[in-house]
């Protein structure tokens, strides 16, 4: 497919950029041609906000020279901008072969010859900004009926992304990716307090791995009423009390749990110290392998990229390595059992192969280790029948703040709402609820998860990693859990 008169196909691109790193003294190249489209709306109190679409494409090389890597990358899409771009990542992987404290080995990995798209109904892309702007401006209209909604705010995201990969054992893999959000929030200031309540989550929505039907199946004019009715509500609410006690916690905010406690904390590369940025270190270290007990024996975590896991963020045919999407075990019956890997890293755990996780946001970022869909597996109790097993307890959803340690050990998250749970019914609304823990405590405290019909696979569409920094899609699939003995409180309050 031509990009433009005068220029080169994709294919013709990577396969230039190989031969000429090849002739220049690399053993080993891969090349990623990436055409990116984004299409972002936002409205405010009525207004628009954002009405943005925009196209980004380029290509990035990645050699190993000397025993390190080189890489570099280039919007000069013209035989002499291919060529040059190769070459200086040749030449930056012999300069860092003078520096480098061992040689680079990378595991085995057949060569591969596909192309993929996943799957989706409509192109939100096909569908005009005047339609998906009346959706915003009718949301938020419904929203600012609710009297004492100070604030209302709507999103649209979508993302389609064209990956063309080429490396010199062979591989040539196209894949097509197309990602979409939505989300509604209403916020209202009473006094010296705000309260808001956002659907169908926090910070920007749900957000999957599917076109304009996943924004149709939401239904966000019909949830608008009551997530401003909600706002408006907390204000009246009861202080979450302060206690060590039992803690349910809604599917939406056990993904950002599991993102935070677990997913961060399983990257190889965070483990090995070659990453830190973003509070960026782990307490899983090599010796933790298969030893430690992370959660109770009905914890089962699984990093999943496999589409049949569900249209996640983190789900695609291939990483960016060329290395295929597959499932592997995080927790299993409790016990650590694996990390997030690449080809570089994968022989210091003892694996042959790669775990497929390495992804980069664009045609000029390095791809790294990522997260790919961290998924928390259902288990047997359905939400009605695990409420009325709880005597006293605390319902905790959608997420409000969080915060972490560098180490990924000890957290604090609070929440938009609460619940408090008596006598195996719920019962007042509870405002400003937080919680409090210890990693490894705080899994190990699970004795209830509810089954695949509450499970749903939740997008996390901002997590960032790496400097420079890359944005990136996970996803988290989770259904609401019961945990004891947890340390409970109010957020954002005087006392």
């Amino acid at each position: 497919m031509p990009l433009r008169d005068g220029k080169i196909v994709m294919w013709d691109m990577a396969g230039q950029a190989l031969e000429t790193a090849r002739v220049r003294g690399a053993k080993y190249a891969d090349v990623r041609v990436m055409h990116l489209r984004q299409r972002d709306l936002t409205t405010k109190n009525g207004q628009v906000g954002t009405l943005a679409q925009s196209e980004s494409i380029g290509l990035g090389i990645r050699v190993l020279a000397g025993g390190a890597w080189g890489f570099a990358s280039t919007d000069r899409l013209t035989r002499e901008g291919v060529s040059a771009c190769a070459g200086r990542a040749v030449a930056i992987a012999k300069a860092s072969a003078i520096a480098k404290r061992k040689e680079v080995v990378m595991a085995a990995e057949e060569a591969y010859v596909d192309s993929w798209q996943s799957p989706f109904r409509k192109d939100p892309f096909e569908i005009p900004l005047e339609t998906q702007l009346a959706l915003l401006l009718a949301a938020d209209a419904e929203m600012r009926r609710v009297k004492g909604v100070t604030l209302t705010e709507t999103d649209l995201q979508f993302r389609k992304i064209d990956s063309w990969f080429a490396s010199s054992i062979g591989s040539r893999i196209h894949q097509r990716k197309m990602m979409s959000g939505c989300g509604i929030v209403a916020t209202s200031f009473q006094g010296d307090e705000i309260q808001k309540r956002s659907y169908p989550n926090s910070f920007g929505g749900q957000h999957s791995l599917q076109g304009y039907e996943l924004v149709e199946s939401l239904e966000l004019l019909k949830h608008a009423p009551r997530v401003a009715e909600e706002a408006v509500a907390l204000h009246s609410a009861a202080q979450c009390p302060q206690k060590t006690g039992t803690l349910i916690l809604g599917g939406s905010q056990l993904g950002l749990q599991i993102h935070e406690s677990v997913g961060h904390p399983i990257e190889l590369d965070r483990v090995l110290g070659e990453e830190a940025n973003f509070a960026g270190t782990s307490f899983l270290t090599l010796d933790k392998l298969n030893k430690l007990r992370y959660g109770s024996e009905i914890v089962n975590v699984v990093a999943d990229a496999r589409l049949e896991h569900g249209p996640g963020l983190g789900s695609f045919a291939y990483d960016d390595e060329g290395v295929p999407a597959q499932c592997t075990d995080i927790i299993k019956g409790g016990e650590f059992r694996g990390y997030l890997s690449n080809r570089e890293t994968a022989h210091l755990v003892g694996l042959a192969r790669s775990s497929g996780t390495m992804r980069t946001e664009s045609w000029n970022r390095l791809p790294i280790i990522r997260m790919t869909n961290i998924s928390l597996l259902p288990g047997t109790w359905r939400s009605d029948d695990l409420i009325a097993d709880t005597d006293d307890a605390i319902l905790m959803e959608t997420n409000r703040s969080w915060s972490i340690d560098d180490r990924r050990y000890q957290f604090q998250f609070s929440t938009e709402m609460g619940w408090e749970i008596k006598g195996g019914k719920k019962a007042r609304m509870l405002k400003n609820p937080s919680y409090s823990g210890i990693t490894t405590e705080f899994w190990n405290s699970c004795d209830a998860i509810c089954d695949e019909r509450e499970w749903v696979l939740w997008g996390t569409p901002n997590c960032g990693k790496g400097q420079p920094m890359q944005t990136m899609g996970t996803g988290h699939g989770a259904s609401p859990a019961r945990f004891r003995n947890i340390r409970i409180g109010a957020a954002f309050s005087e006392s």
